[in-house]
């Protein structure tokens, strides 16, 4: 009988078929990563780094979000305070285009070159399209910025409106791993949203798609998000982690511990070595300014900057101090149009 290789093995594995040939780590490989102890986590994260640094380069992409409409969501995502069955202090509020305006103007003054427009739905109905639409041609006549949309599961007839506006992206989290996701929603399925992103796609938009890491997952089914993720193939994969928020289901979990998270970083990395690994919610109260520092060392080439949709971020000033003395640039929009 075969003795099994040493769990530090797959950091040599890794090195020869992620940083060498560009391949990324299977489903069982990502567990063997995940499972890593504590002491190899800082060559883990080199390693992460060197592949982010040959296959995707330096430049990092800076993007801040906004929320069009907050608040009153029919779905039970066990993790959002926006949901209106929970009894959390979130109440549903509506934007208006000025104050969207003014939003993407500050955004753009950060650096950042992407603009997200989020709302708290299940799905758009038309009076929320048409204030998108609206809001996108206020943005357009004043901010040269991308502009990307959220707005939960799409119609083909949605998809191709949200095309026909110029939505340079669409985000739709898978949000956790399929085997994992009915303990984490019960109001719409995991195939669901796969189809809105399938759609997305082949609408000629980018696909921006994560989920929160931290919502009592095991590693395995953290490993098998990371597949899942990796059969998708988006354009840019935003990694939370879990901030639990008073109210939900979720409010009383543990925050995951900075290793774990790091670790997980390093192996979504890993399993998606040419992929936009954007830092976004959670970080601050996972990770702190030097985990946030060990990240951008350790496989992150995107951030999100200022708030999030409910939670408190990081200045967008100390991000960008934090890219300046690691001498990562920022990525420009005429590099990205």
């Amino acid at each position: 009988m075969t003795q099994a290789p040493a769990r530090t093995d797959i950091l040599a594995v890794a090195r020869e078929q992620v940083l060498e040939r560009g391949e990324g780590l299977t489903q069982e490989q990502t567990l063997a990563v995940l499972q890593l102890p504590d002491e190899s986590l800082e060559d883990l994260l080199g390693l992460a780094h060197d592949v982010r640094m040959k296959w995707c380069g330096p430049e990092v992409e800076v993007e801040g979000i906004i929320s069009l409409k907050t608040g009153g969501c029919p779905e039970d995502c066990h993790f959002c305070s926006q949901s209106g069955l929970f009894a959390s202090p979130v109440r549903a509020a509506w934007l208006d285009i000025p104050s969207l305006v003014e939003a993407a103007k500050q955004t753009a003054k950060s650096g950042a070159t992407e603009f997200c427009i989020v709302a708290a739905v299940r799905g758009p109905d038309e009076k929320l399209l048409a204030q998108v639409a609206a809001g996108i041609e206020a943005i357009r006549n004043e901010v040269d910025i991308q502009i990307a949309c959220s707005l939960g599961m799409l119609t083909q007839e949605q998809v191709d409106q949200l095309a026909a506006m110029g939505v340079h992206r669409y985000n739709h989290n898978l949000e956790t791993s399929k085997s994992h996701f009915p303990n984490v929603v019960t109001t719409h399925t995991w195939e669901e949203r796969w189809g809105t992103l399938k759609m997305v796609r082949e609408a000629g938009m980018e696909v921006c798609c994560g989920g929160i890491l931290g919502m009592g997952e095991t590693l395995e089914q953290r490993a098998e998000f990371a597949a899942n993720l990796a059969e998708l193939d988006p354009d840019e994969v935003p990694l939370n982690f879990l901030n639990p928020r008073p109210g939900t289901p979720f409010g009383d979990l543990e925050v995951l511990p900075a290793s774990d998270a790091l670790r997980a970083v390093a192996a979504f990395r890993l399993a998606l070595p040419r992929t936009i690994l954007r830092f976004a919610g959670g970080r601050e109260i996972t990770l702190g300014d030097l985990g946030a520092k060990q990240g951008i060392l350790g496989g992150i080439n995107a951030v999100i900057v200022g708030n999030y949709l409910t939670t408190l971020g990081r200045p967008a000033e100390q991000d960008l101090d934090l890219l300046g003395e690691l001498q990562m640039p920022i990525k420009v929009l005429n590099d990205t149009i």
